[in-house]
């Protein structure tokens, strides 16, 4: 796995270069299912495609979350179609500091799919904007690209089922608000606390005051340690965040529980703690 991060100006060098990139946009905006969509079409990074949150990078909702990942033979297709390989890198960013999409769309292609160099744009569409770059407007968010043949050899490791979880001794981390976590507040979840035995780091204690991650040794002094990890939040999003905290900070990464706690909750019989 390549480095997991990529500067504005970098990234800006690589656009001007002889050797194409795939650029990635993920923004998006939980609820409102079309505002990736639209943030594209009033402006993007030239030379960017739209990805979709709901449609690209996750599977229907039910029983398994709220953001399952899709079926590999449906990922595959999303990749075929936005002609993604191995032999090209891949740039993927938005513009809450990596904490959406574009960490989630990292984890799919880096960790699940084995795709071997992708990098977060770090500091997103701010510090594009910031090292002189522009932004392009309007075009067509859904216009075709060359289409790929890439079949992915997919890395079930990377990830961890629900009945693995209630049963493994592994530190579960958990990217959610401390406020989510304790159970003190629920904004989207019908059920408010966390995993019994989780402990809480908030995706955003990964970002400096100006939304770059922090500096690896930072990082690793931070994160929480432990000889086996399983990164959560409540849908699998913002827990992909988390992971590549732990890449940045070149730390053995935790493994995902893709259905996080919106799925820990649709069983009534599994337990549920509150507090610190």
């Amino acid at each position: 796995m390549t480095e997991p991060l990529i500067s504005a100006t970098t990234l800006a060098d690589a656009l001007e270069g002889s050797h194409p990139l795939r650029l990635l946009d993920c923004r998006a905006r939980l609820g409102v299912p079309d505002a990736g969509r639209r943030l594209w079409v009033e402006a993007h990074l030239p030379g960017s495609v739209h990805v979709d949150l709901d449609r690209d990078l996750a599977g229907v909702p039910g029983a398994g979350g709220r953001h399952p990942l899709p079926d590999p033979e449906a990922f595959t297709e999303v990749l075929q179609r936005l002609g993604i390989t191995p032999d090209q890198p891949v740039v993927v960013y938005d513009d809450m500091g990596g904490q959406l999409a574009a960490a989630r769309a990292w984890w799919m292609l880096a960790c699940w799919a084995g795709h071997p160099d992708v990098r977060l744009l770090d500091g997103g569409v701010k510090a594009w904007l910031a090292a002189g770059g522009e932004l392009v407007e309007n075009g067509d968010p859904d216009a075709a690209s060359a289409p790929s043949g890439w079949q992915p050899a997919y890395r079930d490791a990377a990830l961890v089922a629900v009945d693995e979880v209630a049963a493994a001794s592994s530190l579960k981390v958990d990217a959610r608000s401390r406020e989510r976590f304790r159970g003190e507040a629920e904004p989207v979840d019908p059920v408010a606390g966390h995993i019994p035995g989780a402990v809480c780091r908030p995706s955003a204690d990964n970002l400096d005051p100006g939304g770059h991650f922090k500096r690896a040794e930072v990082l690793a002094r931070e994160l929480p340690e432990a000889d086996s990890l399983i990164a959560y939040c409540g849908s699998g999003v913002t827990a992909c965040h988390n992971v590549l905290a732990y890449a940045v900070a070149e730390r053995t990464l935790p493994r995902l529980y893709v259905g996080s706690w919106s799925e820990w909750i649709s069983d009534p019989a599994r337990p549920i703690a509150t507090g610190d």
